[in-house]
């Protein structure tokens, strides 16, 4: 499979926009990729924030690097060439964020600095490989961060988007054969890293939640809204996998260690909890934004979003992130 190509129309624009310094058009053509490689960064990164930093990078990037761009590969892996080098260079900056935390080093962790993923900011079609739902899910982000970065590039190029190792290698700057090496590596640790039941769940074949996920998101708010912590603990496996990030001690692997460390951190005292929720999506994955309303304060402001991974009407995994003061989540601020 070779990447050479006759000029498209967006290549041939390309080209005069690049020729002719035209910013307009040069903003309008690479516009039309935003979506799919704030994706690949995401992938790269873990982090939403990040990943729409590295992409306007990108872009900038490809602006001053035009005159590079002959037409003989298509413009969009000319461009995902650029993301992913720009991600590397920022992976090689990112000292102070330690993937895996020493002290959960032993404990299937998580990655502290992850954020999810709005689902109205991923590419409309569909049937667009990049946002297959079981490459976008939080088990599959975070299972790629334990890939050291170039092996991650690869596994991401090669595995989730599909190219032909000669088209990883050239973007890499690798031999063929260095890539093929990095992907066999790359799938053992995959295989290591995702949740033993993850190889057991089956991959949606459609984007939309299904009935049962639906009915437990239903669940899990009427619980929340009750401060019905019995029916709350009804809804989760006894081997949840729990986390609240960005905190690197709060994550659990039993219903009942969650559902303590709830309680003494101070959740459904006395059944006085005043919750309001909504049901949303994020990562292709149902979700909950929980709102709480402090006393004497009129409004129920928004406190975090809970993620879930439901498994045969039960949720198997839970992670909740911070979602306060986070705009790009689109979620009112208080109800």
């Amino acid at each position: 499979m070779t990447d050479a190509r006759p000029l498209g129309d967006d290549g041939d624009a390309f080209i005069a926009a690049a020729r002719s310094d035209d910013t307009a058009q040069f903003a309008s053509i690479t516009e039309r990729y935003r979506r799919e490689l704030q994706v690949h960064c995401y992938r790269m990164l873990a982090n939403y924030e990040d990943a729409q930093d590295m992409t306007q990078e990108t872009f900038l990037r490809a602006w001053n690097k035009r005159e590079s761009f002959k037409g003989r590969a298509a413009l969009r892996t000319w461009l995902y060439r650029i993301a992913t080098n720009a991600c590397l260079d920022f992976l090689d900056k990112r000292n102070d964020r330690t993937p895996v935390p020493a002290e959960l080093a032993d404990a299937g962790s998580e990655v502290r600095y992850l954020q999810p993923y709005p689902d109205r900011m991923l590419p409309e079609d569909p049937q667009e490989s990049v946002v297959a739902r079981e490459t976008i899910e939080l088990a599959f982000i975070v299972a790629v961060q334990h890939l050291p970065p170039r092996q991650r590039a690869v596994f991401i190029l090669r595995d989730v988007l599909g190219w032909p190792a000669s088209k990883a290698a050239d973007t890499l700057e690798l031999t063929v054969a260095s890539v093929t090496s990095a992907l066999q590596r790359a799938r053992v640790t995959m295989r290591e890293q995702l949740p033993g039941r993850r190889l057991d769940w089956p991959s949606p074949a459609t984007h939309e939640l299904s009935k049962d996920e639906r009915g437990v998101v239903k669940s899990y708010i009427d619980a929340h809204e009750r401060n019905d912590l019995d029916g709350l603990t009804a809804l989760l496996r006894d081997d949840l996998r729990f986390a609240m990030l960005p905190e690197p001690d709060t994550l659990t692997v039993t219903a009942k260690d969650a559902v303590d460390g709830w309680v003494s951190g101070g959740l459904f005292q006395h059944g006085r909890d005043d919750w309001r929720c909504i049901p949303t999506t994020v990562n292709r994955m149902p979700a909950a934004a929980l709102y709480l309303r402090a006393p004497g304060d009129p409004e129920h402001r928004l406190f975090n979003i809970a993620v879930l991974h439901i498994v045969d009407g039960k949720i198997a995994e839970l992670t909740g992130f911070d979602a306060t003061d986070k705009p790009w989540l689109n979620l009112p601020a208080t109800l």
